[in-house]
């Protein structure tokens, strides 16, 4: 074993426990969450090399896992397009609770409420791992709020 798969094995189980939450948010459910962090680890292996800073390996890890997540949801979705029209009315009729409210957010949008609210990543930060600018973030931010403001009234 050579001294980076150490390294990274380290990383890895230090963050096990953050990862698997990180993807239970996304999918809420056991078995999927695990497929996310399998998928998630397979990535970050291979990549692990071109990992410049080591300081930034929790914001890179998280970036890798919220688009394996999302490639997940994307993937479930088209398996169950048909089934899911039909759960979109039922889900419309049912009492909407704050994390029902957050699956209806969209991919980014999710994205940064998990990250601000659940686990008390800074806005800047934030950006970091989604790639994105500190204003978008903010923006997304806002409607997302506003969004789920509306969601947990009407109910």
């Amino acid at each position: 074993m050579s001294i980076n798969e150490k390294e990274f094995i380290e990383r890895i189980t230090e963050y096990k426990q953050y990862l698997y939450k990180m993807a239970f948010l996304y999918v809420k459910d056991e078995n999927s969450a695990l497929e996310i962090i399998d998928e998630t680890i397979f990535k970050a292996y291979l990549s692990y090399k071109k990992l410049r800073k080591k300081e930034y390996f929790k914001t890179w890890v998280t970036r890798i896992l919220i688009n394996c997540a999302i490639d997940y949801l994307k993937d479930k979705n088209k398996i169950c397009s048909d089934i899911d029209e039909a759960c979109i009315k039922v889900e419309e009729k049912e009492y909407v609770d704050l994390y029902n409210g957050i699956n209806l957010l969209n991919g980014i949008q999710k994205s940064i409420v998990i990250l601000k609210y659940f686990y008390d990543f800074t806005i800047r930060e934030i950006a970091e791992i989604l790639n994105i600018s500190d204003s978008t973030v903010k923006n997304n931010l806002h409607k997302a709020l506003e969004f789920l403001r509306i969601q947990l009234r009407e109910e």
